[in-house]
């Protein structure tokens, strides 16, 4: 048994408690929270620390595959340069190699206090990395296919990919909007809509994919072309991608929507009149690292939507870390504030996930793994706030 006492301690389901103390087992179970040193038994050993005491994090987009890709792709070159980046990359770096830098990534998310991470795969090269992995990770076996007539083989493809992430927890999921055709989301709503099957989708991290939608114009043509894909089948659609594609997700399923980064609040209010059970992923470093600008993030504020934070992958940012993400938004939307943050951080991401009845919040009974906050301004941000984990 374990005690830590600090300046405040952000239980996330209650105000903070200043002086807080919390109190944990040898495996990270919660079994008290209190600002009353009296009510511990007499022999209760106190670490007394300085800052601030918050659950662990959750990152809920993540490609721990990618993580070997790590300085290789030049930052602010926008979003279709990096995807041919990451395209002719493909097969030129050894399983070894690959392997390492995965488990460097999840060293380094552990390191930096996440416990639970959202993971896109494209493949199951990650799979027995995660099964061992003291970190809880959900996979999304993400799907590709814009040509209407490869859309059942790319949801076998999938589907088989997915068989070797089990019994971890995983689904399938599109990738985005200008790689998904209409017939592959409808196959992927039909598998939804009879189980449990967690939705992620990259949307809107570029006004190119906006354009292509709206007017199938634009850098996307060259990138089709590029790829020797032909799109004559594809109509535009007088929309946005967001309001495209919404149509085709299934009711049942909880979606992330992640990166946001051009969308607006006509796509948001778009979103409201459906009845889906959309959350928002903000990736605010990767955004900056691929396309040098963030999303609107004031405008998915007080929408009665569920946002949460990634790290996205070591291709397009310098490190996988919660509190650097938090620390890029309140630099850059200051009005936000850390109360609000930290619940992005944690319960958000737990909630997405389905795990909130063990992470996201300090309750006794749970094991949510604990951070400690140093270099804060009271209950503020700092850029010299760091983090180190406790349990």
């Amino acid at each position: 048994m374990r005690s830590f006492i600090a300046d405040y301690v952000y239980t996330i389901q209650a105000d903070p408690l200043k002086n807080g103390i919390v109190t944990v087992d040898d495996a990270g179970k919660i079994l008290s929270v209190t600002d009353d040193k009296t009510t511990l038994p007499a022999d209760t050993e106190i670490e007394t620390l300085s800052g601030v005491i918050t659950p662990g994090f959750i990152n809920t987009h993540c490609h721990t595959e990618l993580s070997h890709l790590e300085g290789q792709i030049a930052p602010g070159n926008s979003l279709i340069p990096f995807i041919q980046d990451i395209l002719g990359f493909r097969g030129k770096f050894e399983d070894a190699i690959i392997k390492e830098a995965a488990e460097r990534a999840d060293k380094q998310m552990r390191d930096n206090g996440i416990v639970a991470v959202g993971d896109i795969s494209n493949t199951s090269f990650t799979a027995n990395l995660k099964a061992a992995s003291n970190l809880y990770y959900h996979t999304f076996v993400e799907i590709l296919g814009f040509v209407p007539s490869g859309a059942e083989a790319a949801f076998q493809g999938a589907l088989a990919t997915l068989e070797k992430f089990k019994p971890q927890s995983a689904s399938i999921t599109a990738h985005a909007p200008y790689t998904v055709s209409k017939e592959l989301f409808k196959l992927i709503k039909k598998y939804s809509d009879t189980g449990t099957n967690l939705l992620s989708i990259h949307n809107q991290e570029c006004e190119e994919e906006n354009k292509f939608y709206r007017y199938k114009l634009g850098a996307f043509l060259d990138l089709y072309k590029h790829l020797n894909i032909n799109i004559d089948f594809f109509k535009p659609q007088a929309r946005n991608s967001l309001q495209s594609i919404v149509p085709l997700l299934s009711n049942r399923q909880k979606v992330l929507l992640v990166h946001n980064t051009c969308t607006n609040l006509k796509d948001i209010y778009f979103i409201k009149r459906f009845d889906r059970k959309i959350n928002w992923c903000f990736c605010p470093n990767a955004n900056i690292y691929i396309e040098k600008r963030l999303p609107k993030i004031e405008l998915f504020l007080n929408q009665d939507m569920n946002i949460t934070l990634g790290t996205d992958s070591l291709a397009s940012n310098t490190k996988l870390c919660i509190l650097s993400e938090m620390q890029t938004i309140d630099k850059n939307f200051p009005s936000i504030g850390f109360d609000t943050l930290i619940k992005w951080a944690t319960i958000n991401g737990a909630e997405f996930l389905g795990i909130d009845d063990s992470k996201g919040s300090i309750e006794p009974g749970k094991t949510p793994g604990l951070n400690l906050l140093t270099g804060m301004d009271g209950t503020k941000l700092t850029p010299e706030t760091t983090v180190r984990k406790l349990v």
